[in-house]
């Protein structure tokens, strides 16, 4: 029996997962679960970084001193595209804003004009958005920001907390892949586009796979936790690249998966990247994932709107577990309205802006909470539908089944919704495919696990998984037909 920590932080909330393997079962046991709640300054928005860390000690804690675990590894996983940088002393110098801050947007509209889109697509195959890490370091560019020059090293988040926990700094392999300054053909930076926006190369350091062993936690950790020497390893680092590892795929049937929480990752795996006219005219991403695969995906704005729907109603003092949004949502009328979610990625007032989106596109807003969540979820499925037929242009294959997991795969009307709209069986699960993703590539380098084959086959044996089948309906298809003029008329076909 081995056990192992998996620190996975999302955009609303990390954990301290405990992972117990036994017998080619897997096992997790939540430990800690802490918020991340960013924190808007002046000049900015940022992440509580330490905040963070400290909440990461507090689950190496709980760990020694309060189970008294001896723990066979500990990695760290977080969304993609943000960073810190370290000076030569080892001292942030950068804190590590939020992908959504504004600035980001001026800067990404100028280094498109400099470096090419074009160019820049040929270097990374990495989806366009202003949030990319490329467009951050150039803003930082822009600001003229004494840190970018101090800096040392780039550290993207989990790399970030790695240092931290080990003193290593290492850049691990599926997060750099998110960054758009990474080439997933030749596996090594762009310094050519670091040239062309007049960023510093230097900060740019060694890249390292998932599963490697990078150090020991700090003596000084290990004494305040009441841990033994315990190894930190580069997991999948990237939270959907370790959630894609633990998708239960097997057999012979073409399969895509959806890693759905507050972003929804859709895509297949590949072999080698696709980069060519028809996947940047598609706005696709090319992402490294365990063994070298590649994640051929696109990233859509998913249950984000139903957070941010459900915190605006919390401000104006109206409280909805999600549970509650969801069953209210399932006795809502179908197909009152069709938005585009990928319009609807900044924060705030979101009840307002679908109503407004809806009545400038000639069609009836939504009023009642139930009305608006029905709309986000169905809109969703519809957009996945599209993603869906892109891929299989693309791949020349017909995709018969969807895995949806993470949190996402809770949703059951959701998942409802995307087997009607596709016509694709469904399995959903396991929600917990990123913390089983992370533990389990740390199992692998600690050579408990011999491969990616061998730990689907894990997941498989270990999580109880839901098949939906399709049921034909009509409507699906006329209101895809209207998501498709909505989208067109908005927002361009991709």
């Amino acid at each position: 029996m081995s056990r192992y920590l998996a620190f996975d932080l999302g955009a609303e909330s990390g954990r301290a997962i405990l992972g117990t393997l036994e017998n080619g079962q897997l096992r997790l046991e939540e430990l800690h679960r802490f918020l991340n709640e960013p924190v808007r300054l002046p000049d900015g928005f940022y992440w509580d970084t330490f905040r963070l860390f400290h909440d990461i000690r507090e689950g190496l804690r709980i760990a020694g001193r309060e189970r008294k675990l001896k723990l066979d590894g500990v990695a760290v996983d977080t969304w993609g595209v943000d960073f810190g940088l370290v000076d030569c002393n080892g001292e942030l110098c950068l804190n590590p804003r939020h992908y959504r801050d504004p600035r980001n947007q001026a800067a990404y509209e100028e280094a498109l004009e400099k470096a090419g889109r074009e160019r820049i697509f040929a270097e990374t195959g990495i989806q366009f958005m202003a949030l990319n890490s490329l467009y951050q370091l150039y803003a930082a560019r822009r600001a003229a920001s004494p840190g970018l020059w101090s800096a040392s090293r780039l550290l993207f988040m989990p790399d970030l907390f790695n240092y931290w926990l080990c003193g290593e700094q290492a850049n691990e392999l599926t997060i750099a892949s998110t960054s758009q300054f990474f080439n997933p053909a030749a596996k090594q930076w762009s310094y050519a586009l670091f040239d062309a926006l007049g960023l510093p190369k230097a900060i740019l350091g060694k890249v390292l796979p998932p599963g490697r062993r990078l150090g020991a936690l700090l003596d000084e950790i290990c004494s305040t936790c009441a841990l033994g020497p315990v190894p930190v390893f580069t997991t999948a680092s990237h939270d959907t690249a370790s959630a894609v590892a633990a998708v239960p795929a097997a057999g012979d049937r073409p399969w895509c998966y959806i890693s759905s929480g507050t972003w929804s990752l859709m895509g297949v795996e590949a072999e080698a990247p696709v980069i060519n006219e028809q996947s940047l005219e598609m706005n696709l991403t090319n992402e490294i994932g365990v063994e070298g695969k590649i994640r051929l995906l696109k990233n859509i704005a998913g249950l984000w709107i139903v957070q941010e729907c459900r915190r605006q109603w919390q401000l104006e003092g109206h409280e909805y577990t999600y549970a509650e949004l969801t069953e209210m949502a399932a006795g809502a009328p179908p197909f009152l309205a069709v938005i585009d979610p990928d319009q609807f990625i900044e924060p705030g007032e979101m009840p307002r802006r679908i109503a407004e989106f809806c009545k400038s596109t000639g069609q009836v807003a939504p009023e009642s909470p139930a009305q608006f969540i029905r709309v986000a979820l169905e809109s969703l499925a519809l957009r996945y539908r599209q993603v869906l037929e892109m891929l299989e242009k693309l791949t020349g294959t017909r995709i018969e089944i969807i895995h949806i997991v993470g949190g996402g795969s809770r949703n059951g009307l959701l998942n409802q919704f995307v087997a009607a709209a596709t016509g694709r069986t469904v399995v959903a699960g396991p929600a917990e495919a990123t913390a089983a993703g992370n533990i389990l590539v740390q199992a692998m380098g600690a050579g408990e696990i011999d491969g990616l084959a061998a730990l689907r086959q894990v997941v498989r044996d270990s999580f109880r998984l839901e098949t939906i089948e399709p049921r034909p309906d009509p409507g699906w298809d006329r209101a895809y037909e209207s998501y498709l003029e909505v989208r067109q008329a908005t927002a361009g076909p991709c």
